[in-house]
Formats: C-alpha cells, sequence, structure tokens
C-alpha cells in the first residue's frame, strides 16, 4: 500500500468526483447551489437583480456588491427570514460570500461575493436569463401537455 501525500490525496478524490454517485460530494454541492434562493442571492450579489431604469442590466451597470441582509430580503420577493439566514450561512461556509460585520450601532452585516462565489454568478446568471427567455415556451408546452393527458 502506498502512502500519498494531501496533494495526492486532493487529485485522486476529485478524479473520483461522479455527481452521478449518491455519496458523491459534488451532489451535494448540486443540491445546494440549484436551490431557488441560492440562485438569487447569487445573482442580486453579482449586481444582476434585473432590468434598470435604461434597459440594461444592474450587473452592466453597478457589478458585483455587497449587500445587506435586509436589502437582499427586500429583494428576494416571498423568501422568509428564515431561509434567507439558512440559505446566506450555507453560502458563506460553501466560500461562495463572505460575511462582513462592522461594528456600528446598530451593527452593519453585509454580503459579498468571493471570487469562488462571482464565478458561479457568472453561470447562474445564463440559467436565469434562460429561464426568463424560454418562459412562455414552456408554459405552451405545460398548457399543451396537460390538454393530451386530460
Amino acid at each position: 500500500m502506498t502512502t500519498m501525500n494531501a496533494a495526492q490525496r486532493r487529485a485522486q478524490a476529485k478524479a473520483e468526483y461522479n455527481a452521478f454517485l449518491a455519496g458523491c460530494p459534488s451532489r451535494q454541492l448540486l443540491d445546494r447551489i440549484s436551490d431557488k434562493w441560492a440562485v438569487l442571492i447569487l445573482c442580486a450579489l453579482g449586481g444582476d437583480s434585473g432590468p434598470g431604469r435604461t434597459g440594461e442590466t444592474s450587473a452592466q451597470a453597478d457589478g458585483p456588491r455587497a449587500m445587506r441582509y435586509s436589502e437582499l430580503s427586500r429583494l428576494l420577493a416571498g423568501v422568509s427570514q428564515k431561509m434567507l439566514t439558512q440559505t446566506l450561512r450555507s453560502l458563506e461556509r460553501d466560500g461562495l460570500l463572505t460575511r462582513t460585520v462592522t461594528p456600528t450601532v446598530p451593527v452593519t452585516v453585509s454580503y459579498e461575493l468571493t471570487g469562488l462565489g462571482l464565478s458561479l454568478h457568472h453561470v447562474m446568471r445564463e440559467v436565469r436569463g434562460w429561464a426568463q427567455t424560454h418562459m412562455g415556451e414552456v408554459l405552451a408546452h405545460r398548457e399543451s401537455h396537460e390538454a393530451r393527458t386530460s
């Protein structure tokens, strides 16, 4: 039996990641980042919170930026305080965003994408854009399917 150093063990583990296997850590990560709230938080912190006044997206106008909890809560219509808190903690634990506490009165807490989070934001922005662009087609297919199966 050969001994491996830490770098060799990481390389072997990386080569063995297979999301189709139930116990694979990459599957757990896919679960995390495919959550709607995680996607929307990544888009929001990436500056991609919807059309601006001139029709360009906020991402084009401002780019990635830090946001306070209350800003995220207002932006993400329908998210509960519990779900927002849990999702932010999970994304921080996975290294996708940082939480910064500023000792003011009251205390200010802001969230910002890390480099890793920013690289994922670019992918999520495309997925969100695809969903927004093709939603009409999807709804038409759903309606057609329901008519055939009813």
